[in-house]
C-alpha cells in the first residue's frame, strides 16, 4: 500500500512494523519515524487505527487464554501475504 505521496519512511515499511510499534517492540528512532509518517499520511493512519482496534478487541476477549508460541508469527505472516495480494 502506498498513498502516492513521498515520505521519509515508505508506507509499506510503516505498515509492516505497525504491530511491533503497537507492542512497544521498536527502538525510539523507529517509533519517531512511524509517528511522523502517521501524522502526514491519512491512509496509513486509518490502517494503524484499525490495527489498534483489532489488537484491543483481541486483548479484551482473549487476554486470558493461553496462545500457542507460533500463533503470532502465523498471524503476522498471513497479514503480510494479504497486504501483498492487495497491493498487486
Amino acid at each position: 500500500m502506498s498513498c502516492g505521496e513521498p515520505h521519509d519512511t515508505d508506507c509499506r515499511e510503516v505498515l509492516d512494523k505497525v504491530y511491533a510499534y503497537l507492542d512497544g517492540e521498536l527502538g525510539e528512532g523507529e517509533c519517531v519515524d512511524i509517528r511522523v509518517h502517521l501524522d502526514e499520511c491519512g491512509p496509513c493512519l486509518q490502517e494503524y487505527d484499525l490495527d489498534k482496534a483489532v489488537k484491543a478487541l483481541v486483548a479484551k476477549h482473549c487476554g486470558c487464554d493461553p496462545v500457542p508460541d507460533d500463533l503470532r508469527a502465523k498471524v503476522l505472516d498471513r497479514i503480510a501475504r494479504v497486504r501483498a495480494d492487495l497491493s498487486d
